[in-house]
């Protein structure tokens, strides 16, 4: 049977409605890690939109693994007791089978930043800036504050920073955990040699360089056993001698091995000297490659934005996902318009389902 677009799929112990994903968006907008009142309408918002896998923004597992001071965390008892209360309401709005995960991360040399409205880049003096961390002591860029380079008691420690945040997902009632190895954060500097030049065990060839992220796969795995696991990964650095496809499909496979479920295909963030083209999918051959070469389900996403595209996507199994973010934050209830699009059914809440027929009348007015 072709499968498609709002065919039901399941990875690990969750199945899904839909094969419609949100991707993770970081909002900036938390207080010490814990969400906020703009979480609670964000995440009930995306709950109504009738996506099957909903994940929330890049969650970090310590204070100095945040992006920036507004950057959501999972290491502390009230950043735990604010994630519950906000997914509980999540889930009482939420269309029916919509799972719910947390994208956990450790920003790594990108971490110690300004908001993105606030000019980005490294934290001045005055600013409560932060000593960063990474596989090795060099910056991301000019400007950009340089690094510790970790040592066996970091990795460790953080290691079971990961773990702890797991089991605080849990706790808070997430059904899945996806973890961060992609757009030069953390895991993603260990595994690519542009930013990974230990000479140590956790450096150096490729066995040694996915070490460090292999290792928070399995503590996570083991941490948090009624979860499902899942992982983003930059399957390039699209830069000549760095991360590529090939390396990207062995990691894929040790993460299968280690418990993970599926890998959400993106790619780069880890250079200044990317080059990338963009355009709708550019990142989809990605996702198909790593789904043949790892055997292992995959998640599209990259400027995927017309419903008749994402179903395409799964058709003709290029991926078995199709994540979208921009698209929903134009159109928050994009999934309705792309059931309206395909012929298929949604299933509002009874106090949108008024619009329904709007919808429908818009979506065939636009075709």
């Amino acid at each position: 049977m072709t499968k498609h677009l709002f065919s039901p799929i399941t990875l690990g112990n969750l199945e899904f409605p839909n094969r419609i994903a949100v991707a993770p968006m970081c909002q900036y907008s938390a207080d010490d890690g814990s969400a906020t009142d703009w979480h609670l309408q964000h995440w009930m918002n995306l709950a109504m939109s009738g996506a099957g896998m909903v994940t929330v923004e890049m969650t970090d597992v310590e204070r100095r693994g945040r992006i920036t001071h507004g950057c959501l965390g999972l290491y502390s008892d009230h950043n735990e007791a604010a994630a519950r209360r906000t997914l509980d309401a999540a889930r009482r709005v939420a269309a029916p089978g919509t799972k719910f995960g947390v994208q956990l991360a450790h920003a790594g040399r990108k971490a110690s930043n300004r908001r993105p409205w606030e000019g980005g880049n490294a934290l001045g003096p005055d600013e409560d800036p932060w000593q960063i961390v990474s596989a090795s002591a060099i910056a991301f860029d000019e400007g950009w504050q340089v690094p510790e380079a970790l040592d066996e008691a970091g990795i460790e420690r953080i290691v079971s920073a990961f773990a702890d945040a797991a089991k605080r997902a849990a706790r808070a009632g997430f059904d899945f955990i996806e973890l961060h190895s992609a757009h030069g954060y953390l895991l993603h500097q260990f595994l690519s040699p542009l930013s990974n030049k230990r000479t140590d065990k956790w450096g150096g060839s490729l066995e040694n360089r996915m070490r460090f992220p292999v290792e928070v796969v399995k503590a996570v795995v083991a941490a948090a056993p009624g979860l499902m696991v899942g992982a983003r990964m930059s399957v390039t650095d699209w830069v000549e001698g760095g991360f590529d496809v090939p390396d990207a499909i062995a990691v894929a496979k040790a993460y299968k091995g280690a418990g993970a479920a599926y890998i959400c295909c993106s790619s780069g963030g880890n250079s200044p000297l990317q080059k990338i083209q963009t355009g709708p999918g550019y990142q989809v051959h990605l996702a198909t490659a790593i789904r043949e070469g790892a055997g292992i389900p995959t998640r599209a996403v990259g400027l995927i934005d017309m419903p008749r595209q994402a179903d395409a996507i799964i058709t003709e199994g290029k991926a078995d996902m199709v994540a979208v973010a921009r698209a929903l934050i134009a159109d928050p209830r994009w999934p309705w318009r792309a059931a309206a699009t395909l012929g298929h059914e949604f299933h509002p809440a009874p106090q949108l389902a008024r619009g329904e027929p709007f919808m429908r009348h818009w979506t065939q007015a636009a075709e």
